[in-house]
């Protein structure tokens, strides 16, 4: 069944890895992104590749700007039957120096973002009795991390959240897991090292047992099979996918 899947962050790094992957089992894409433009790109290149995709642009931490997107999404698509909350910022700051400003927008991207795009979606997945939702959390939020006050708490916010929505709506057909990466060859993570926030590859591969980094498809291929009728039973997860960093 050719279903609508709305993938937010999916302009570029994991969230556009999950594009492919959703794309290559028939699901009709909104790519939503903040960045227009790449957001374009990116549904240019799934459309080029066979797929049904559709470019929208939104703020998640704006709920206006959320709920006007995911209303273009049924305009242009239909109704919403699979979310995966890829949009995210991160930092790196001294607790003593972290500011409320940084502590706020962190959580108001990653963690009310979540909220808005969860509350957003599920009316269409309860009117369906069928829906799948992916949050993409962190390892961060799971053990803590220095100097990542803000975002360790955002993302430990969304595990906690996911298990929630699992909880309350499994009854009505409704998946809800969430899958925390540990070190993920991403965009975001090559900004971080470029910075000297965070050391090399050869570096960060020794705190891994499996002695690499991640891939976004590998993480990518996990999040689509939760969004399948296979992972039916499947619901209130954290699915690690770390190469046994965390366990």
């Amino acid at each position: 069944m050719s279903r609508v899947a709305v993938i937010t962050g999916a302009a570029s790094g994991l969230g556009l890895a999950i594009c492919a992957h959703m794309a290559r089992q028939g699901r009709q894409i909104a790519v939503l992104d903040l960045d227009a433009e790449a957001a374009d790109k990116a549904a240019v290149q799934l459309r080029a590749q066979g797929a049904k995709a559709v470019a929208v642009q939104a703020d998640v931490a704006d709920r206006s700007m959320v709920d006007n997107a995911f209303d273009r999404v049924r305009t242009a698509l239909g109704p919403i039957e699979i979310l995966v909350t890829s949009a995210g910022i991160s930092g790196f700051v001294p607790f003593e120096q972290l500011t409320a400003e940084q502590w706020a927008r962190t959580i108001s991207v990653n963690l009310t973002g979540t909220f808005h795009c969860l509350q957003s979606a599920i009316p269409d997945m309860v009117a369906a009795g069928w829906g799948r939702i992916v949050t993409m959390s962190s390892a961060a939020g799971q053990t803590g991390v220095p100097r990542q006050a803000h975002y360790s708490a955002s993302k430990g916010g969304i595990i906690a959240l996911t298990k929630t929505v699992a909880l309350e709506y499994a009854a009505k057909g409704i998946t809800a897991n969430t899958i925390p990466p540990f070190t993920v060859d991403t965009p975001m993570l090559r900004g971080a090292q470029r910075s000297k926030q965070l050391p090399g590859a050869e570096v960060l591969s020794r705190a891994v047992p499996a002695g690499r980094l991640g891939t976004a498809d590998e993480i990518a291929a996990v999040c689509a099979f939760l969004c399948t009728d296979e992972a039916s039973y499947i619901t209130g997860q954290v699915v690690g996918v770390n190469g046994g960093a965390v366990t």
